[in-house]
């Protein structure tokens, strides 16, 4: 235990020079990214997202702002679990689908305005750079 207790300085600071590994060191920061299509289908509501350099992500989906923490390195994508205001509309069901699908994404690629989240079952989350 001691042992342990001694070499924590060490740990953390290693940690700490690990810096950002999130989407936002990537080419993610400093745009508001709105989803354009899940699956292939166009996505005719409005859902944005934008992250910070603390591994953050932020947004408005089709009803309620919301915020999650994304916890794996560039390009692997998982956050979990979401925060979201609870306020009432008819676009709650697509809301639901929308944090479903965003919880279900595994990998992550940002390629100038486009961002492209994915996972090993084929299904997308297409965002562009406004």
């Amino acid at each position: 235990m001691k042992r342990f207790l001694a070499a924590l300085p060490l740990l953390l600071a290693a940690a700490a020079c690990a810096g950002d590994e999130s989407v936002a060191k990537y080419g993610g920061a400093g745009q508001v990214w709105t989803l354009s299509e899940v699956d292939g289908q166009a996505f005719n509501l409005r859902a944005t997202m934008e992250f910070d350099k603390a591994g953050w992500i932020t947004g408005q989906a089709p009803c309620n702002r919301y915020s999650v923490k994304q916890s794996a390195p560039y390009p692997w994508f998982k956050v979990g679990p979401t925060m979201a205001t609870k306020m009432a509309c008819p676009d709650l069901d697509s809301e639901n689908q929308f944090f479903r699908a965003l919880g279900e994404m595994t990998l992550s690629e940002v390629s100038g305005t486009t961002l492209i989240l994915s996972n090993d079952a084929d299904r997308t989350m297409v965002f562009k750079a406004e």
